[in-house]
């Protein structure tokens, strides 16, 4: 047989010799089976390991691999959503419950994720149907989600490059109102100069999701300008993307400790990280707390989304990704907590800065009011002005109170494009700083975007009629599709319609995805077998430690954490917050029931396709195209591009059988996993015999 090999690899074949306990050394006849495998050549891990396989992307080097996850793993979350999580959640109180749900939840998930996909060098689609047919439709469900996120998540990009082309301006175009006739614009006086740059300028917000309006051509050619950029970041797969994370990963790092150092020099920076991290250990009492605590963890990830399955399928079968999971949990929790300080000083500032402003309009008011003839604001003492303000009765008096500026502080886009633009504008060269700051919040968008996409396009690369086009292609389409859907956000609703993808699309479907990823791994692949894995892997045993975590704590975790997500979308009638421009301001409003009914689709279309293929597959609804001859065959190894997987070995009396029929066999030196032999008959393979 040795002598066809060649003939029949020039064919686009080649044949697997078969591996069983009794071969020709024990006398018995063998068999070899020809499988079709990626792009008309097969890999079989008889012959040629999986690991070997030619056709999949691998990352240059270490430190590739390291920013990529890094750049993926820490995004705009750490920015805007961690400070003010802690600022609401008991300041420094918060960091304990956010430790300990990282090293109960996130640790253990991300260690499945990235080692699942090192062993078995496949996307998500691939390794839940590698460990049984049956559990294919996480992966689809998995991809499903994270298109949802990428549509919404390159909108917030778009945002970021529409502020930076305004930035190369002085003053900076948010820093006062507009003026018509003589007189300040009467929408933004209500308001702020920045709340109306993001809400009239930027956005030209509707006033409720129902009117949303025509497309906004600024935001369309910024919305095409990310996708453009995405694009060719993205259509060589790592080879292209994995170059671009050298900038993207390492640029936040550079801009956050240029603000360290210039936030911690201002006045007010040391009131701002008081108000931030004085603990307020009672709020440790409030399961709430903890909750928020387990969803910013397994959010700041960015588990389920299969991107950590996709880089992990790009290492070598030898890397440690155990320490690669260690290092990359320390890096994303202290980037969260520098990144709140450098906020958080920066806001002080602010909030100085707006309490001074407010004393002295009072006191000029008090002078107008012949309370200090005579007299300049600064000329005036704290006491007479403090006993002047009890003396006076009048709505123009307004109250200055440090505690309420900083208590203030929002999250998501109202801290990046109202409050620390607002902040910025109070810095000597504001533009410099401006510029710097957004292209730091177009790096980490850009990163996370890239991890993303990652996920979803090695999703689609391994299905196995999608194979022999090219990546270019299919990438250029997937990012097409996306922009036109995304047109919905370039409309003056464009915002709420952002916040009801993030609400609902991005919450229910990936902790039932990761809640499934866990006990996939951990009882059906078996968590003995998994540990065997890592140990082979890395020649680190996982100890007490992961075994607890992997098999009830986190599993409980996320059980919980679907729970109170449901009961909180049952709870009460969700709203949205729509910009009022009679009350300069925004106001909370219930959405309609027809965007609501979009929402339960995207939230159906998330979750849907597991019991769907599950239940497919189960009755066999669905014929699958192979077949096998039904001989003495011990082996049968497999690739990238076959969907279903066959028995290790043959079934001995005393094999264990696991509920959805996958065979465990300790003792083999398979390198991957099997499955049901039932299904593994209706395989469709060229058996030929070698005697």
């Amino acid at each position: 047989m040795a002598t066809k090999t060649p003939e029949m690899a020039r064919n686009g074949h080649e044949l697997a010799p078969l591996n069983t306990r009794n071969g020709p050394e024990g006398g018995k006849p063998g068999v070899t089976i020809v499988l079709q495998g990626p792009r008309g050549s097969i890999i079989s891990r008889g012959s040629a390991p999986v690991d070997q396989d030619p056709d999949r992307a691998a990352w240059s080097g270490k430190m590739q691999f390291f920013l990529s996850i890094i750049g993926y793993s820490v995004g705009l979350g750490n920015i805007w959503r961690f400070p003010y999580l802690c600022q609401k959640n008991g300041g420094g109180a918060f960091l304990i419950p956010f430790i300990i749900m990282l090293i109960l939840e996130g640790i253990p998930l991300f260690l499945i994720e990235l080692g699942i996909g090192q062993k078995m060098r496949l996307g998500s689609l691939g390794v839940w149907n590698t460990i049984h047919p049956w559990l294919g439709g996480i992966g689809i469900a998995s991809c499903l989600v994270t298109f949802f996120v990428a549509l919404y998540y390159n909108v917030i990009i778009t945002w970021c490059f529409y502020y930076l082309f305004n930035s190369f301006q002085y003053p900076l175009p948010w820093e006062n109102c507009p003026v018509e006739n003589g007189t300040v614009v009467e929408e933004c006086d209500r308001s702020s100069a920045t709340a109306y740059f993001w809400y009239r300028t930027t956005l030209d917000s509707a006033v409720s999701i129902d009117e949303p309006g025509a497309p906004k051509w600024w935001i369309v050619l910024c919305l095409l300008l990310s996708w453009i950029i995405v694009f060719f970041i993205m259509m060589k797969g790592i080879q292209s993307s994995g170059k671009v994370v050298y900038f993207t990963s390492m640029f936040p790092y550079l801009v956050l400790t240029i603000f360290f150092i210039r936030g911690i020099t201002l006045k007010g920076a040391s009131a701002g990280l008081a108000h931030m991290y004085t603990p307020k250990v009672v709020k440790l009492l409030d399961p709430k707390v903890w909750l928020e605590a387990a969803t910013q963890v397994f959010y700041s990830f960015g588990l389920a989304f299969g991107s950590l399955i996709a880089f992990g399928s790009y290492n070598p079968p030898k890397n440690n990704c155990v320490r690669d999971v260690i290092l990359v949990s320390i890096c994303n929790a202290i980037t969260a907590i520098y990144a709140s300080v450098v906020i958080f000083a920066i806001l002080g500032f602010k909030a100085v800065s707006n309490v001074d402003k407010c004393i002295l309009d009072n006191k000029q008011f008090l002078i107008n009011n012949g309370h200090f003839a005579n007299m300049k604001p600064s000329e005036i003492s704290e006491v007479s002005y403090t006993e002047a303000l009890k003396a006076i009765n009048s709505s123009q008096i307004r109250e200055c109170s440090l505690a309420a500026e900083l208590d203030g502080a929002a999250q998501g886009t109202g801290l990046a494009f109202i409050v620390f633009t607002q902040a910025i504008v109070e810095l000597p060269g504001a533009p410099f700083w401006a510029v710097i700051f957004f292209m730091m919040l177009l790096s980490l968008g850009i990163g996370s975007q890239i991890g993303i996409l990652e996920g979803m396009l090695c999703t689609i690369f391994d299905i196995e009629l999608l194979k022999r086009i090219r990546k270019q292609y299919i990438t250029a389409f997937v990012c097409v599709v996306c922009f036109f859907i995304g047109l919905i956000f370039t409309t003056g609703a464009g915002e709420y319609w952002l916040n009801m993808f993030d609400s609902f699309a991005a919450t229910i479907g990936l902790v039932v995805v990761a809640l499934l990823e866990m006990i996939s791994v951990i009882y059906i692949y078996g968590h003995e077998k998994f540990t065997k894995d890592i140990y082979e892997m890395t020649g680190v045993k996982p100890g007490i430690y992961w075994q607890v975590t992997w098999r009830f704590l986190a599993p409980i975790i996320m059980a919980v954490i679907l729970v109170a997500s449901i009961v909180a979308m049952v709870e009460k009638h969700p709203t949205y917050d729509a910009w009022s421009p009679k009350k300069g301001n925004v106001v909370s409003t219930e959405y309609p029931g027809w965007v609501l009914a979009i929402a339960v689709t995207m939230i159906a279309a998330g979750v849907l396709p597991i019991p769907i293929v599950f239940l497919l597959r189960r009755y066999q609804c669905l014929k699958m195209d192979i077949n096998i001859h039904e001989g003495s065959i011990r082996r049968i190894d497999t690739t990238v591009s076959t969907k279903e997987m066959i028995t290790d070995v043959d079934l001995d009396d005393d094999e264990d059988v696991s509920p959805l029929g996958q065979y465990h066999d300790d003792d083999s030196d398979d390198d991957g996993p099997q499955v049901n032999s039932r299904l593994g008959k209706s395989f469709r393979m060229e058996v030929i015999d070698d005697y």
